[in-house]
């Protein structure tokens, strides 16, 4: 169960944007560092398992649209691994 809440203004979750790259096209994805942090924290071992967490949560901040969930999910993936081995 996640413990965060989604931030209180809009100014506040502007500030917890991070730009991906996703399909050759840069978003911006609202709360991803923190996101990471949690997910991280979970020790998921199952490549598949964390990917479906990682969307999860991505998407309670974020709209994603359908045809192109894969494509989220493999820059997320990309994203939490850069993060790992960044030491957290």
């Amino acid at each position: 169960m996640m413990k965060d809440t989604i931030p209180p203004c809009a100014a506040d979750a502007l500030q917890r944007i991070r730009q991906v790259e996703i399909g050759g096209v840069v978003v911006g994805i609202s709360m991803l560092d923190h996101i990471l942090e949690e997910v991280a924290a979970m020790n998921i071992q199952d490549t598949r398992e964390l990917g479906f967490e990682l969307m999860r949560r991505v998407k309670v901040y974020n709209y994603v649209p359908p045809r192109v969930e894969d494509q989220y999910r493999v820059a997320i993936l990309k994203e939490f691994n850069i993060y790992q081995k960044r030491g957290r």
